[in-house]
């Protein structure tokens, strides 16, 4: 197959090595490395390769970023092997990407539900460190040789100041809560087997990105793990940090595949009683808002 790429010094790029691309990177193996280099065509100008190397240069801060201090890996990232100039070098993972994996395999509740709570546990790591990730989707999580999810792809995200207050922080539209929408499709798409984008639609007076309408997102009308994607996907009353979220899916019980309407009340209570004990009381209203929402869903299916 002939080549589609070239790499930084202009030569093409064999097809064979090729794993992957997006807007502004192409991934190629190199010695059992995922290496993401700037994208370009074969037939677009060298022009374009040079933007794209500021947006691998951008990344590679936020991966520096995102390495805890001992110089260790944080799990739930792709391992960040190093640098070489405009490009940055992964470790291959040899599973694929979730959406292609998705394709051939109906994981378990019980893989799917530790998938989740790696997802959200991550995405609370993220955020602690002051990055916005902006575009969350399976595509963007990779499987390790023993099916741990790592989110790979940090083209998008937004490197914040240090002292950032993570739960006001808007970045042109923006935010914790836009990654934690975006984390809901991704479990809506695991759940149910169905493509599902949190899409976010531009403000026509000044480009800023705009929190879907929730006719635009399907229903999560008998589908597992429903309240805790609804509470992703509310504009108001959801989840406020991924750190909710998290909690609350390590309340979920595997066991009970079809919970008792009234217990899933319970649970939540209990949630949102330990998540008020965390933190400010300014965030009453807010935590009492999404446990409103997961009690009118658990209404609806108790009829």
């Amino acid at each position: 197959m002939s080549s589609l790429f070239l790499d930084l010094q202009g030569q093409e790029i064999p097809q064979e090595r090729v794993l992957g691309n997006g807007a502004s990177a192409v991934v190629v193996l190199q010695d059992d490395l995922a290496v993401k280099t700037p994208l370009r065509w074969l037939w677009s100008p060298e022009s374009e390769g040079m933007d794209n190397a500021r947006v691998i240069r951008r990344e590679q801060d936020i991966y520096r970023r995102l390495q805890p201090p001992q110089g260790d890996q944080y799990h739930g990232i792709v391992n960040c092997i190093g640098f070489s100039g405009d490009t940055i070098q992964l470790a291959h993972m040899k599973n694929g990407d979730l959406r292609a994996y998705l394709v051939d395999h109906r994981p378990s509740q019980a893989q799917q539900l530790s998938w989740f709570r790696q997802m959200a546990s991550t995405l609370a790591y993220i955020h602690n460190k002051r990055v916005l990730v902006a575009d969350i989707a399976t595509r963007n999580f990779l499987l390790d040789s023993d099916l741990s999810v790592k989110l790979c792809d940090f083209s998008e995200a937004s490197l914040l100041d240090l002292d950032a207050d993570m739960e006001i922080v808007d970045d042109r539209g923006y935010t914790t809560r836009v990654d934690i929408g975006q984390l809901g499709a991704v479990i809506y798409e695991v759940v149910t087997g169905r493509k599902c984008e949190f899409k976010l639609h531009p403000d026509h007076l000044d480009g800023l990105a705009c929190w879907p309408a929730r006719e635009d997102l399907p229903s999560t009308e008998d589908v597992w793990l429903g309240s805790v994607i609804e509470g992703c996907w509310a504009d108001y009353g959801g989840f406020i940090t991924a750190h909710g979220l998290a909690e609350a899916l390590d309340m979920v019980d595997i066991q009970q595949i079809h919970p008792d309407p009234s217990q899933i009340r319970i649970d939540v209570l209990s949630w949102a009683i330990n998540f008020i004990q965390k933190r400010p009381v300014t965030m009453l209203a807010a935590i009492f808002g999404t446990f409103t929402l997961m009690a009118s869903w658990a209404r609806q299916h108790s009829r």
